[in-house]
C-alpha cells in the first residue's frame, strides 16, 4: 500500500486525545514526516520558519476554514479536509502566476479532539503540498471550542510579473482551465443526505486545482486571472470591476458534464470550491489547448450571460 492509501486510511494507531498528548507532544507528532522541499530552508521547531524568495518577492494568501461553515466532519473525514485546506490557499498562489513554496498552518481544535484525527488532518496537508511541490514550514496549535484552520500559503514568482484581477482589456477572450460546478453539485447532494454519484461527493470533499494553470497562462500572455473560488459569475466579476470592463459568458461555450444533473449550468456558472482558473487573454495570443474560451472581455460594466445579467452570481460569507 502506498503512503498516500495509507493515509487516506488513517494508518497511525491509536493515541488518544491532543489534550493527552499535549501541546509539544501533538507539535512533535504533527510535524513528523512533513514534507521539505528545496524553498523551505529552515522548517518547524524554532520561534519561525526560513522560506526562500528567489525572486525577492513573496507572493501571501490567508484562508481561514471553520468547522460548520467550511466542512463538516460527518461530511468529511480529516484526510479530505487536509487536502481542501491546502488546496484552496495553494490555488490562491497559483492565481497569482507564482509557484507554491510553503504553508503555515494554524490549528485550533478542543482537547478533546482525537489525537489520530489531527495527525491524518496533517498528512491531508502535507500530500496536497506534494501535489503543488510545497511544504509545511510550521504553524501553531491552540486550544478551542471548536475546530478551525488558518491556513497562510506563500510562493515566489521567478522573475515573472504577478497576474492580477485588473489587467483585462477589451477584445481579450475569457477562458476557464479545470472542473466547475462538481463541488457545488457535491454539496447539494451531502445537504440531501444522498450518497452518490461519488465523483461529485469528492470533488465538495477534496478539491483538485490544475496547479499548472498558473503557469500556462503566464506564457501565454494572460492578461488578468483568479481562482474560481465563489462561482465563476462571481468571481468574474472581480476582474471586470478591477479592470473596469465588461465581461461576456457564451453558455453554449461552457462544459457542463450530465453528471451534474438538471442543474449542471448553475452549477457551474455559481458553484465554487472547484478551484478551477479563469483569466483573460490577448485575442492575438490564445490560452493553451487545456483551456477553455467562454466568452469576451468589452467596454462597460460587470458581467452578462447571454448578454443577460444573471439572477445568481455565487457565494457570500456573510449573506450566505
Amino acid at each position: 500500500m502506498d503512503r498516500v492509501a495509507k493515509r487516506e486510511r488513517g494508518g497511525t494507531g491509536r493515541m488518544g486525545t491532543i489534550g493527552e498528548l499535549g501541546e509539544f507532544g501533538l507539535i512533535g507528532r504533527l510535524t513528523r514526516g512533513l514534507p521539505r522541499g528545496a524553498d523551505v530552508r529552515l522548517g518547524p521547531g524554532d520561534d519561525a520558519a526560513v522560506v526562500a524568495a528567489p525572486d525577492g518577492r513573496v507572493v501571501a494568501t490567508t484562508d481561514l476554514l471553520v468547522e460548520g461553515r467550511h466542512f463538516r466532519r460527518d461530511w468529511s473525514g480529516p484526510y479530505d479536509i487536509g487536502r481542501k485546506a491546502a488546496a484552496q490557499n495553494l490555488a490562491d498562489v497559483v492565481a497569482m502566476g507564482a509557484r507554491p513554496t510553503a504553508l503555515l498552518v494554524g490549528f485550533a481544535a478542543p482537547p478533546s479532539t482525537d489525537a489520530d484525527w489531527a495527525v491524518r488532518l496533517y498528512d491531508g496537508l502535507a500530500d496536497e503540498c506534494r501535489r503543488a511541490g510545497a511544504s509545511v514550514a510550521g504553524g501553531d496549535v491552540v486550544g478551542a471550542p471548536g475546530i478551525t484552520l488558518a491556513v497562510t500559503a506563500l510562493g515566489d514568482l521567478g522573475g515573472g510579473r504577478p497576474l492580477t484581477r485588473s489587467g483585462a482589456r477589451p477584445g481579450d477572450v475569457v477562458a476557464v482551465r479545470g472542473r466547475l460546478g462538481y463541488a457545488s453539485a457535491g454539496w447539494a447532494l451531502l445537504a440531501e443526505g444522498r450518497d452518490g454519484p461519488p465523483e461529485l461527493l469528492d470533488a465538495h470533499r477534496r478539491p483538485e486545482p490544475p496547479y499548472e494553470a498558473g503557469a500556462e497562462a503566464r506564457e501565454a500572455g494572460a492578461t488578468a486571472l483568479l481562482d474560481v473560488s465563489d462561482g465563476l459569475v462571481q468571481d468574474l466579476g472581480h476582474i471586470a470591476a478591477a479592470s473596469g470592463v465588461r465581461i461576456d459568458v457564451d453558455s453554449a461555450t461552457l462544459v457542463v458534464p450530465e453528471v451534474l444533473g438538471p442543474d449542471g449550468l448553475r452549477h457551474v456558472l455559481t458553484g465554487g470550491e472547484d478551484h478551477g482558473f479563469a483569466g483573460t487573454f490577448p485575442p492575438d495570443s490564445p490560452p493553451p489547448p487545456s483551456w477553455t474560451v467562454i466568452g469576451s472581455v468589452r467596454e462597460g460594466d460587470g458581467v452578462r450571460v447571454d448578454g443577460r445579467v444573471p439572477d445568481a452570481t455565487g457565494w457570500d460569507h456573510f449573506r450566505g
